[in-house]
């Protein structure tokens, strides 16, 4: 899964912007990375948390150990560990999230059922994360036109 979203164009060449595929893995694995600990790694290895699979329970358990041993020679502090979400909503295409819905309509959007099953998980995530009350929503507007929904 090395695919970037086109509204993440302005900073993927550098990965100097944590991209939503790394963000996806890091709640599957309950590891916070702050964007400060991000950029104090080199570039080969935040290419490699781009590419290293994370989708087994296998890969989660690697991938969450091997992102934890980075931050730790990185920093010298662990990463803080996240509650892991044990049925997320990304990966549920039966149910639209009502936090989603509600920033949908509020740029004149109705997401239906049909909408939102035909969106990858990827997708989804980012459209959650993007949609979340306190986050910075620019990009928001910019994803619905991207995966054709606006």
């Amino acid at each position: 899964m090395t695919d970037f979203f086109q509204f993440e164009a302005d900073f993927v060449d550098s990965l100097r912007c944590i991209p939503m595929q790394v963000r996806c893995k890091l709640d599957s694995c309950g590891i916070k990375l702050k964007l400060s600990d991000w950029n104090q790694m080199t570039t080969a290895e935040r290419q490699a948390l781009v590419e290293l699979p994370c989708t087994t329970e296998t890969e989660i358990e690697s991938y969450g150990k091997y992102i934890q041993e980075l931050i730790v020679q990185r920093t010298g502090i662990r990463a803080t560990k996240l509650p892991i979400e044990p049925h997320p909503a990304w990966l549920d295409s039966a149910t639209v999230p009502a936090s989603l819905q509600q920033k949908a309509q509020e740029i004149g959007v109705t997401l239906t059922q049909q909408h939102w099953a035909a969106l990858t998980p990827l997708q989804r995530f980012a459209l959650i994360k993007l949609s979340r009350a306190g986050h910075e929503n620019k990009n928001f507007p910019t994803a619905m036109v991207e995966f054709h929904l606006l």
